[in-house]
């Protein structure tokens, strides 16, 4: 082959490879743009993938869901375990049996983690909040300043907040806060005034601005509070909170970067959307089993990379959103 066609074709090749890494690259910065531009709008997100376990154990009715690390904590509550996850969705392991013993379940459902990595799982039927290192292994009960460890009677939804850990008690009706030594720093317990109490309260996020957030499941709505849980809104899906709530048994909630409001609705089987005002922004989702519908969703959470997680429990599935 001459020299003069062998140059033609390694400047083709040349010339074909940096059009290919441009048009990656320009992918890339449209699917950048599209993620940015959504989370700035605060419209609805966009489905990414399933985590659904392996085929030999597939979850089975996954209740909540929180992103440790670099792996995803699920409370396979049915299996009376967590199973773990990589960020792809890929089975890493998982931990817990059945049973009232150290590191067993009866009925795990809330799921956080510290800054250490260590996981709190909160068991509902055993009244206790366990802890384990990253790897699974059994560390301690969380305990009360008292130290006992079944200070709480049904505790659910747990979230740790700069350093601090808030737990619902569903059928207490309350809400706390604890520094991470078991101190009790904030007790909720009723919305407007001492006449309406909370009646089997879920789950509990607080924003950027330190607002709080429980999803008063028994009432069908959404209470918020300032920091030092002073009642400031109802949100129902009516306008101003005023209205008949369209909620039905409201579930997970988080808060995105932009100060968006998500809230899973259980028996709805809708993904809302609320601005810092309480107004609704979007609504996705439906009864199914198809792309954007659930079947009795329950946990969600927001890690800090902005993706969401919904634990999709008759479905078996954790959908992960951005």
């Amino acid at each position: 082959m001459k020299k003069k066609t062998v140059y033609i074709w390694m400047g083709t090749i040349v010339g074909l490879t940096v059009v290919l890494f441009a048009v990656i690259y320009f992918l890339h910065l449209q699917d950048k743009a599209v993620k940015v531009a959504s989370a700035v709008k605060g419209g609805p997100p966009t489905l990414s993938f399933y985590i659904q376990g392996d085929m030999s154990s597939p979850l089975d009715k996954p209740m909540d869901v929180a992103k440790i690390g670099q792996f995803v904590y699920v409370t396979d509550t049915n299996h009376k375990q967590v199973q773990v996850f990589d960020s792809t969705g890929t089975p890493i392991f998982k931990f817990g049996t059945q049973g009232t013993g150290e590191g067993q379940f009866q009925f795990p459902y809330g799921i956080t983690g510290d800054k250490d990595g260590n996981v709190y799982v909160a068991d509902l039927y055993n009244n206790r909040i366990s802890i384990f290192d990253s790897k699974g292994k059994f560390l301690k009960y969380f305990t009360d300043e008292n130290q006992k460890p079944d200070f709480l009677k049904s505790p659910g939804g747990l979230r740790i907040v700069n350093n601090n850990l808030w737990v619902t008690d569903i059928q207490l009706g309350k809400v706390f806060e604890y520094d991470l030594k078991g101190k009790k720093l904030l007790e909720l317990s009723t919305a407007v005034d001492k006449d309406d109490p909370l009646n089997a309260p879920n789950a509990v996020a607080v924003d950027s601005d330190h607002n709080i957030y429980v999803s008063d499941t028994g009432n069908q709505r959404l209470v918020v509070y300032d920091k030092a849980g002073k009642f400031k809104r109802v949100i129902n899906g009516s306008i101003d909170g005023k209205g008949d709530s369209k909620f039905v048994n409201p579930r997970g909630i988080g808060v995105e970067g932009n100060g968006t409001l998500l809230m899973i609705d259980n028996m709805t089987h809708y993904l809302y959307g609320f601005d810092k005002k309480g107004k609704q922004v979007f609504q996705i989702g439906g009864l199914g089993a198809d792309k954007d519908q659930f079947y009795l969703p329950n946990g969600l959470f927001i890690d800090d990379k902005g993706e969401i997680f919904i634990t999709d429990t008759v479905n078996q599935r954790v959908a992960v959103y951005y």
